[in-house]
């Protein structure tokens, strides 16, 4: 029977001092926790933390665009070597997975991507995971490592994803655990506190807008802290952190795919009656766009904005985003095709 997939997510405050500095302990109790549930699951782990490892080398960081890259292509090797070492008391070889966004945007490249992941499994090889900061365009950056993660959980069609944070879980307005969440409503959203650690780039807001794309594609979400001796076991049994219940989802895997590692480099807003027609699983039609943003091209993927500016699902669209405007009151132009438009 073939092992589920499970995405753990490791913040940088999680796994680092407030100098970055890696905490060897932690380290060696996330290879602990890793390799019990790897007789269960194929897991594969999303980890910052290099910026913060590496920026201690560079003089007067001050954390520029070009100090962030200089400051990860130093802290990545320290990283990896981390987990090296304390996965090799459980006979795990770990490799590292530097992505890109193209890796996922481009469908024959994220095929091969997920081939490669299969074979990392196949091979009981841990894939450690990083964006390739070096080289990333900074237009086309994941957002931080939440998104990441919910990419990989989302194309490979994980069952969970886990985010360790040091909030511990999701807290509401007493700064209390909440131990369930079944729906990412407006009252949820009221509880979140609009901060971040010091060294990373995420934060509760970007966790929840994470976990809401997932859950709504059938992915359980988990967000708990790396105390107690198994944090992720503990996790996964309800002893640890937030979870947050996944909705049923009937979407193929191009679909999710769609849904969730498409560039989004620009956005379309419809009007009510655009809104409709596609509840009905019907085309775009440039009729019903009122507004276009960013610059794309004919089978690029875009956001679906409706009128109140929420984003409500992607489409890989079949007009460029100039024409696209050209042609808003002409009728009978689609802008996208229904079996290439996934509302979330």
């Amino acid at each position: 029977m073939q092992k589920q997939v499970i995405v753990i997510k490791l913040g940088t405050a999680s796994i680092t001092d407030d100098n970055g500095v890696i905490r060897k302990p932690v380290i060696k109790k996330v290879a602990a926790s890793i390799a019990g549930l790897s007789k269960t699951y194929n897991v594969a782990l999303v980890s910052s933390g290099a910026v913060g490892s590496g920026k201690a080398f560079l003089q007067h960081y001050k954390g520029t665009l070009s100090e962030r890259k200089a400051a990860a292509a130093i802290g990545n090797p320290i990283l990896i070597q981390g987990y090296q070492k304390y996965f090799a008391d459980y006979k795990i070889p770990v490799a590292q997975a530097l992505c890109e966004r193209h890796h996922f945007s481009n469908r024959p490249q994220f095929l091969q991507l997920k081939e490669t992941f299969e074979t990392f499994w196949n091979n009981g090889i841990l894939p450690v995971v990083n964006e390739n900061d070096l080289v990333s365009n900074v237009e086309l950056k994941f957002s931080d490592n939440d998104e990441l993660a919910t990419l990989i959980a989302i194309g490979f069609n994980a069952q969970r994803i886990i985010f360790c944070t040091s909030a511990g879980g999701f807290l509401n307005d007493k700064n209390e655990i909440i131990p369930i969440v079944a729906k990412i409503d407006s009252k949820v959203m009221g509880f979140v506190k609009k901060d971040k650690s010091t060294l990373g780039l995420g934060g509760m807001v970007s966790k929840l807008t994470f976990a809401r794309l997932a859950v709504s594609l059938g992915i359980e979400v988990i967000i708990c802290s790396l105390s107690g001796i198994n944090p992720f076991a503990d996790a996964l049994a309800g002893n640890n952190g937030s979870i947050f219940t996944a909705q049923q989802s009937n979407l193929k895997a191009r679909q999710k795919w769609l849904a969730s590692g498409s560039i989004t480099i620009g956005s379309i807003t419809v009007d009510k009656g655009a809104v409709k027609a596609l509840e009905q699983r019907r085309s775009l039609l440039t009729v019903g766009v009122t507004n276009v943003q960013g610059k794309f091209a004919a089978g690029e993927v875009v956001q679906i904005m409706n009128d109140e500016e929420k984003i409500i699902g992607v489409a890989k669209v079949k007009i460029a985003a100039e024409p696209l405007l050209q042609n808003l009151h002409v009728k009978h132009v689609m802008a996208a095709h229904a079996d290439d438009i996934v509302l979330f």
